[in-house]
């Protein structure tokens, strides 16, 4: 029913993450009623992206340039790492305005059975900088899912004799309502409750 052109960009478009079938045409079909400069500019985009963007060889973060912007940032506090999954894990932590420290990213989650090993990860690259000096505090900021979890035990193991290991806080969101929270949350939360 779609011209082979079209059928490929449905395909590509549904190669995203969280994008269906049906999303992946309703995207194609904007693209094709969509100006030619504003498609062109777009794989310009895509383009430049892959061709610019790197991983800073300190921290794994995206960069254009060898360090990244919070690697290069001399007013960082040098002696806290917090270790994140992802680069979009930085983003969302470099939001809150909260943190002043490094990062490292690992760039996955241990979980053996997708395959994701220790060695698939970048916990050596960390553990270097543990052992290079200078670091008082890791902060382990893996995503609180089964892996994250896993990952987070894993480093903590390597890094308690070495340095302080921390975890985030976790428990239930702001606005939510306990009948809605599930039993690890609720647990979370009462584990780590403080004074008021």
């Amino acid at each position: 029913m779609l011209s082979p052109a079209v059928e490929n960009l449905v395909v590509q478009l549904a190669k995203l993450p969280g994008i269906g079938r049906r999303t992946a045409q309703r995207l194609a079909f904007h693209l094709l009623s969509a100006r030619l400069e504003d498609a062109v500019e777009l794989a310009r985009a895509i383009e430049d992206v892959k061709t610019r963007v790197r991983f800073c060889r300190e921290c794994g973060n995206l960069t254009e340039a060898e360090l990244c912007e919070v690697c290069s940032d001399a007013r960082r506090d040098r002696s806290v790492i917090c270790v994140v999954e992802q680069p979009v894990d930085v983003v969302s932590l470099e939001r809150t305005h909260e943190y002043r420290g490094l990062y490292h990213v690992l760039g996955g989650a241990l979980s053996p059975i997708d395959g994701v090993e220790p060695g698939d990860l970048r916990i050596g690259g960390l553990l270097g900088r543990v052992e290079h000096g200078g670091i008082e505090e890791v902060v382990l900021a893996t995503n609180p899912t089964m892996t994250g979890e896993a990952t987070a035990a894993y480093i903590a193991d390597r890094l308690r004799s070495k340095v302080r290991v921390t975890r985030l806080a976790s428990g239930l969101p702001v606005g939510g309502d306990l009948e809605y929270a599930d039993e690890v949350t609720l647990g979370r939360a009462l584990a780590g409750r403080r004074e008021m």
